[in-house]
C-alpha cells in the first residue's frame, strides 16, 4: 500500500515508518495539518493515517476539508481521547476507522489492511489467480502447494498486480504504489522486479501468469500469452 502519515510525534512517525516500510509499504510523512492536506493533495494514496492533535491545521479540518474536496480516501484517525463523542465526531466528517493512543503497531496494521481490502472491493485476504494463492494476511505466496519466498518489494508488485487482477497496470501506477519520496526507483527499477518476480512465481512449465503490453504495462492473470 502508499500510506500517507500525518503525525507531528518525531518518534511516533519513525517507529511506523520503520515498521510499515518494513512491511512492504510506501509511507509519506507530514508533520502537520498544512503539510498533510498538500501531500493528500498532490499523491494518490492507499489510506491516510491522521492524527487529530496537529500544528497549524487540526486533525478533524484536514479531515473535513478533504471530504469536501471530494478525496476519498480511506483515512484512520489516531486519537489520544477515546470519547465516543470525539469518534461520533470523526465518523460523521468522513473517518473510516479510528485508533486510540497508545496502540498495538500490528492492530495498525490489521486495520490498515483491512482498509486496503476495501479499496479493491475484497472482503477475504485470500487472492487466487490460477494455481497461485496469495495471502494477504500472512503475506504468503504458494503455487501449486509450493510455498514461494519472495522480498518484501517483490512481494508488494504481486499483491498490487493481484489486487488489479486482469487488468493492465503502468509502470507510473505501480512506481506511484510502491516507491515513496525516500525510495525513488530507478528508471528501469520496475521492469527489473516485474523479471524477478516472474522468474520465481513460475518456471518453464507453468502457464505464464504476469504478461507484458508494450507500452501499456504489465497485467496478472491466468492465460496463454497471446
Amino acid at each position: 500500500m502508499r500510506i500517507l502519515l500525518i503525525e507531528d510525534s518525531e518518534r511516533l512517525q519513525l517507529a511506523l515508518t520503520t515498521g510499515l516500510r518494513k512491511e512492504g509499504h510506501g509511507v509519506d510523512v507530514a508533520g502537520d495539518g498544512e503539510a498533510g492536506l498538500s501531500y493528500a493533495r498532490n499523491n494518490q494514496y492507499d489510506a491516510i493515517v491522521l492524527d487529530l492533535m496537529l500544528p497549524k491545521i487540526d486533525g478533524l479540518t484536514v479531515l473535513q476539508t478533504l471530504r469536501e474536496e471530494g478525496n476519498d480516501t480511506h483515512v484512520l484517525v489516531l486519537t489520544a481521547k477515546d470519547t465516543v463523542d470525539e469518534r461520533v465526531t470523526g465518523l460523521r466528517r468522513g473517518a473510516d476507522d479510528y485508533l486510540v493512543k497508545p496502540f498495538a503497531f500490528d492492530e495498525l496494521l490489521a486495520r490498515l489492511e483491512a482498509l486496503g481490502r476495501r479499496v479493491y472491493n475484497a472482503k477475504s485476504p485470500e487472492v487466487t489467480v490460477g494455481d497461485l494463492m496469495i495471502d494477504t494476511s500472512a503475506k504468503s505466496v504458494e503455487r501449486a502447494g509450493r510455498r514461494i519466498d519472495l522480498s518484501t518489494r517483490e512481494y508488494a508488485l504481486l499483491e498490487y498486480l493481484a489486487r488489479r487482477l486482469g487488468e493492465t497496470v503502468s509502470r507510473i501506477e505501480i512506481e506511484d504504489h510502491l516507491y515513496d519520496e525516500t525510495s525513488l526507483p530507478t528508471s528501469n527499477a520496475v521492469d527489473r522486479a516485474v523479471c524477478s518476480l516472474r522468474a520465481k512465481i513460475g518456471g518453464p512449465d507453468d502457464l505464464p501468469l504476469i504478461h507484458t503490453r508494450r507500452g501499456l504495462g504489465y497485467v496478472l492473470e491466468a492465460r496463454e500469452d497471446r
